[in-house]
């Protein structure tokens, strides 16, 4: 019990120091927390704080369960709906283009028809967190392009959920296609539930949390629900983290939503740094190499696609190149989504180098990512006037 504790209060020093760092310099926190993991892990030269990540599993699962919460919990299909059109089309394009351009790509590298389908979502699916953070540090929320931004930004979300439901039964390997459509229905019936719960429930569900001037027992229930719902979940065969998000869409519903954001996020970011430390635990820095080269590629296709969508949506929109710029690097961030989707592939038995790809692809675009975003105006020149099917605007660019 001493080691683990030593290495759970090691594991949060280590990860919280080092993002301060990264966070001096304007960057996210999410790969300084991976970065180390793998500093003082096993399979790094020096002074090694946890021999074996095991004993962190389930403080890494709860740092899941919490993202996935919170992001239930900040979920609107009300405000997507409200958006119209344009909002959800802007999310399929960009969808389209790097879920699709990332499928292709997977099935290229000729790793396993399954393991194309983890690095489709791995590369085809936005940081929420950095995209959140690029648009509240570079001070565009107000932008008229932000709007689209968010509107792309909550589409993956319900993609991801999808996702999930569908991918689990397939990297579980069921057995036939009849047991694979029994653990696909079964997974969109549990969704069903819950959505049933989160549309006509929410009032019996507010019941149960009790007064908002208790935030106490508010806390404790709320992370017994998250928990409770996630094991279940996993239990009949669907993700835990889709239990989580379920549970957040429910809560959101209830008049103490606004308060349980609040209360979530001290535990979501402590937890959640613990998972992606213990996913940093896993890398082998040796095994960085062998996938250099098609990492590259994929941050290189990343680059043009997301611009790509960029430019499809804001042509759609009668935005010009700046706005196009905007769309496209401020997506570029990829992190927790891709993460989760690696520690399911390590979870499942597949291709060893799917780690060791995701993490250095994560690296790489957490940190380029918000600084090409903060440099899109003067990258917005490189982004050709007739792709946009407008004239130049003086001082657009």
């Amino acid at each position: 019990m001493a080691d683990a504790l030593i290495a759970l209060g090691g594991a949060f020093l280590a990860a919280g120091l080092l993002a301060r760092l990264g966070g001096r310099i304007g960057l996210p926190t999410i790969p300084f927390f991976m970065a180390a993991g793998i500093l003082f892990g096993p399979n790094t030269p020096g002074f090694v704080l946890v021999h074996d990540p095991a004993e962190l599993e389930l403080f890494a699962r709860v740092g899941l369960i919490m993202l996935l919460f919170q992001l239930g919990l900040e979920f609107s299909l009300g405000d997507l709906i409200s958006g119209g059109r344009s909002l959800i089309a802007a999310g399929l394009i960009k969808l389209f283009l790097n879920v699709g351009g990332g499928l292709l790509f997977g099935l290229a590298l000729g790793w396993g028809v399954r393991e194309a389908l983890v690095i489709a979502g791995a590369v085809g699916i936005s940081s929420t967190a950095i995209v959140t953070k690029v648009l509240i540090d570079l001070e565009r929320l107000a932008n008229p392009e932000t709007r689209l931004i968010l509107g792309i930004v909550v589409v993956e979300d319900i993609f991801l959920a999808l996702y999930l439901a569908i991918l689990q039964p397939v990297l579980d390997k069921a057995s036939g296609v009849g047991e694979s459509l029994l653990q696909i229905g079964r997974a969109f019936l549990f969704l069903l539930v819950l959505f049933a719960i989160a549309r006509f429930g929410a009032r019996f569900v507010g019941r149960l949390l009790g007064s908002e001037d208790d935030e106490e027992l508010i806390t404790v229930v709320f992370v017994g629900l998250a928990i409770i719902v996630a094991g279940f979940a996993e239990e009949i065969g669907v993700s835990d983290a889709i239990g989580a998000f379920m549970v957040g869409l429910i809560l959101a519903e209830t008049k103490q939503a606004h308060l349980i954001e609040r209360l979530v996020l001290p535990l979501r970011d402590a937890f959640a740094a613990v998972f992606f430390f213990v996913f940093g635990l896993s890398i082998d820095p040796g095994s960085l190499g062998p996938v250099a080269v098609p990492v590259a590629i994929a941050v290189v296709l990343t680059l043009f696609l997301n611009v790509g969508a960029g430019v499809v949506v804001s042509r759609m929109n009668g935005y010009g190149r700046r706005q196009a710029s905007n769309v496209g690097f401020t997506t570029l961030g990829r992190g927790e989504f891709s993460l989760i989707l690696a520690s399911f592939a390590a979870a499942a038995g597949l291709d060893d180098r799917i780690g060791p790809f995701v993490a250095l692809y994560v690296l790489i675009l957490a940190l380029g990512g918000p600084v090409l975003a903060s440099r899109s105006r003067w990258l917005a020149r490189l982004i050709p006037e007739r792709a946009l099917g407008r004239k130049p605007v003086a001082g657009e660019a």
